[in-house]
């Protein structure tokens, strides 16, 4: 199937790759295609193909043919985004480019070698960045525009898989539905105090200027992504901040004070304000989380396994025991039910399970409860302790309407979507202005439409 809904990778690798291309002396610039009023220089595409190679990304093809086409599809989305009146959301377009920012800056080391390895100061390639993604965001709201009313009827998702010759019908990986009953053993108060003694020695260590916070984070700071960066966390709002957090944050205002200690969800954090600009904040912290005692822990697991063991003597259902014990806010509301963020279903791959659930439930049967284990809750990436039951098992097998009816849903209408996609395509390739420079001409095209002399 052609691969065009929602891939525009290029976009936002490309600006990368512009330095690079910059100094190829041997690149002649020149007019390769035209596009309605839009041209494609040669350079541009040898701007892709150098960082498609430098990323070691493969392209299927001759790269002088697949580039040029994608871009070209790209500037006939664009030139309908103008006639549909579509713009971005700038506040969006601004997090994206902070955040890849700041992952470019996390991979390199420092803002100082980014721009180094770029070429360019951090101003040139932020608005490089900002529109590249600007594009991306309008082309993904230009396509959903005219693919979001596709849907399908389950009389027609009948027909289409019952028309499916045998070789075509999808093969679903083995899957598994689990309950779970999960809390966090209680931390020692000996334990909280010396965490927090450690971060107001942090503190005092700070404002007396003895050391810096961006050392102590790097050296310290349990948040491991951030600490490569000397705690930085870069511009967001406050939205995508714990509440805890950015309560206290967003009232900072003096760059060289440390506030106060503040508890989330993830442990205890010292905050430095680095900038507000408009309704988003830079700031750095340090983040500490309290160790659980391993006698707490031996209380938990034996605590789960009195649990356990009235719902196997049907004293109280699995249901019961999560609605009176468990402290899984994701799923004590949903009877237990652990649901996959990647598909929205309460099915898994054994791939997308925390990697100590996996191993647990592999050899377990329907209906059967798992001993006590502890595992790394993936949100918090807090040590819990916890017990599964399996509500249901399928092995690898072909797709069915019983099954499998949500994924072969899904299935069909991604292909109605694609289809129209391609027809439009089609269509806007007849009704606009194209032009390909004759050595540009000799390629197998995935859409033949292009060249129309």
């Amino acid at each position: 199937m052609k691969k065009i809904i929602f891939s525009f990778l290029l976009l936002l690798s490309a600006f990368a790759a512009r330095t690079s291309a910059q100094t190829e002396n041997n690149i002649i610039d020149e007019v390769i295609w035209v596009v309605g009023d839009e041209s494609i220089l040669r350079s541009e595409v040898e701007e892709q193909r150098l960082r498609a190679q430098y990323e070691g990304t493969p392209i299927q093809g001759d790269p002088y043919c697949i580039i040029p086409e994608q871009m070209a599809i790209q500037k006939l989305y664009l030139h309908q985004a103008v006639l549909d009146s579509i713009v971005p959301n700038e506040s969006s377009v601004n997090t994206q480019v902070e955040s890849r920012l700041n992952y470019f800056i996390a991979q390199i080391g420092s803002k100082e070698k980014m721009e180094e390895y770029f070429r360019k100061n951090s101003t040139e390639l932020r608005e490089e960045l900002r529109e590249m993604i600007r594009n991306q965001q309008i082309i993904q709201q230009m396509q959903q525009k005219l693919i979001g009313d596709i849907k399908s009827t389950p009389a027609e998702l009948r027909r289409f898989f019952n028309q499916l010759p045998e070789d075509s019908i999808p093969t679903v990986p083995a899957e598994v539905e689990l309950q779970v009953v999960s809390f966090e053993p209680p931390v020692p108060i000996e334990e909280t105090n010396r965490i927090k003694e450690r971060l107001r020695d942090f503190t005092e260590r700070i404002n007396s200027g003895s050391s810096d916070f961006s050392v102590l984070a790097r050296l310290y700071s349990e948040d491991t992504e951030s600490a490569k960066r000397g705690g930085e966390l870069g511009f967001l709002g406050r939205g995508q901040l714990v509440p805890e957090f950015a309560a206290v944050a967003f009232n900072l205002t003096d760059p060289k004070k440390v506030s106060r200690i503040v508890q989330t969800e993830f442990g205890y954090h010292i905050i430095q304000l680095i900038e507000k600009r408009g309704d988003r904040i830079n700031c750095r912290h340090i983040l500490l989380k309290p160790r659980i005692s391993i006698e707490q822990k031996e209380n938990a697991i034996h605590r789960l396994d009195s649990i356990s063991n009235l719902i196997r003597e049907n004293k109280m259902t699995f249901e019961q025991a999560v609605m009176n014990f468990s402290q899984d806010k994701n799923t004590v509301m949903n009877a237990g039910l652990m649901l996959n963020s990647k598909t929205g279903t309460s099915k898994f791959e054994y791939q997308d399970l925390p990697a100590e659930v996996a191993k647990v439930v592999y050899d377990m049967n329907v209906g059967e409860i798992s001993k006590p284990f502890s595992m790394i809750e993936p949100t918090t990436n807090k040590e819990v302790v916890a017990v599964v039951k399996v509500k249901s098992k399928i092995g690898n097998h072909k797709a069915n309407m019983t099954d499998d009816y949500q994924m072969l849903k899904t299935f069909y209408e991604n292909k109605k979507k694609q289809e129209f996609l391609n027809d439009w395509i089609a269509k806007k390739q007849k009704e606009t202005y194209i032009s390909i420079d004759p050595a540009w001409r000799n390629c197998k095209f995935e859409y033949p439409g292009w060249i129309k002399d």
